[in-house]
């Protein structure tokens, strides 16, 4: 994939993507939103119900969580870049398959190549699986930070996991914190 895209124009080919079964049930391609030139991007699994009927990633109500986790950080999503692993809803929003998330994997790649984050934040298993390690584990590992490629990458809870989990809260209120010292040390974002 050319270098020189645009996000705009990698989206523009994205919305015509067919390379897995997920583009069969899908209303909405959901590639991503926000700061072109973000210095923090974050990358959660894939599209619930309302992101694929909006097409916007974190609309829902893990997308409400996950806006006042930001304003925590002093943060809003204009500053940052959000995404997915996959670009179309698992059914029933189960995690995403290898397959789905390999036949996926050069969109995001484009994302971040275009995006070139300082910091990269996983929300959940499945995008820290996918980029930090195969065999990372959230709960043992969220809030480590991890050279990944030239980028300051860290994984928390999935915004959905702590509206199931709330006793989780406490532990990602101090990786938010962590989140707010690694971009205020890498980035410009609070300059």
């Amino acid at each position: 994939m050319d270098e020189e895209l645009s996000l705009q124009e990698i989206e523009r080919d994205c919305l015509l993507c067919r390379e897995c079964p997920l583009c069969e049930g899908r209303h909405n391609v959901v590639f991503g939103v926000g700061n072109e030139h973000a210095e923090l991007m974050l990358v959660g699994e894939g599209p619930g119900e309302q992101e694929d009927l909006q097409g916007e990633p974190f609309v829902g109500p893990a997308g409400q969580l996950l806006d006042d986790m930001l304003e925590l950080i002093d943060l809003r999503r204009d500053q940052i870049y959000i995404c997915n692993i996959v670009k179309c809803r698992p059914p029933r929003n189960r995690d995403p398959l290898s397959q789905e998330q390999d036949a996926c994997r050069h969109w995001l790649d484009a994302q971040i190549a275009r995006v070139q984050p300082k910091v990269l934040v996983c929300l959940g298993r499945i995008a820290a699986t996918a980029l930090i390690s195969e065999d990372f584990k959230i709960t043992r590992q969220h809030g480590q930070w991890f050279p990944v490629n030239g980028i300051a990458m860290t994984a928390i809870y999935h915004p959905s996991a702590l509206l199931r989990d709330p006793g989780k809260r406490p532990e990602t209120f101090v990786d938010l914190r962590s989140i707010r010292a690694k971009a205020r040390e890498l980035t410009e974002l609070y300059h």
